[in-house]
């Protein structure tokens, strides 16, 4: 089976304590891994603001997962996040080369940044 480069976010419920939103993160980590996916790599992007109110909430906690599966996995990793009351919403997407590219430029530090003047 071919695999491919997936990224997943997902949005947590703010009112969970330090340790609750480790063990949330660590048990999404958990069905990737064990389902044979490769964790390229993760961002926790912390407390954020959402842009409109979910479930009474107008923040939520981030977190960002890029992993390398078979197609296979999507569907057992979203069943997971429907389960989890913790999660008020997630969302996983196919990165094509262009998205990976960039993912790799910006883990480099080389996104953001004006690039200089080539002197001809």
């Amino acid at each position: 089976m071919e695999l491919r480069n997936y990224e997943t976010v997902f949005i947590l419920t703010p009112v969970l304590s330090e340790q609750q939103t480790k063990d949330a993160v660590e048990k999404f980590k958990k069905v990737l891994t064990d389902n044979g996916a490769e964790i390229v790599n993760e961002e926790a992007w912390g407390i954020r603001k959402l842009a409109y109110p979910i479930q009474n909430k107008n923040t939520g906690f981030y977190q960002i997962f890029e992993f390398t599966a078979a197609p296979t996995i999507v569907a057992k990793l979203e069943l997971e996040y429907k389960r989890d009351e913790k999660v008020i919403r997630y969302l996983t997407t196919v990165l094509d080369k262009h998205a990976i590219e960039y993912n790799e430029r910006k883990r480099k530090g080389l996104v953001g940044k004006k690039q200089e003047a080539k002197a001809e």
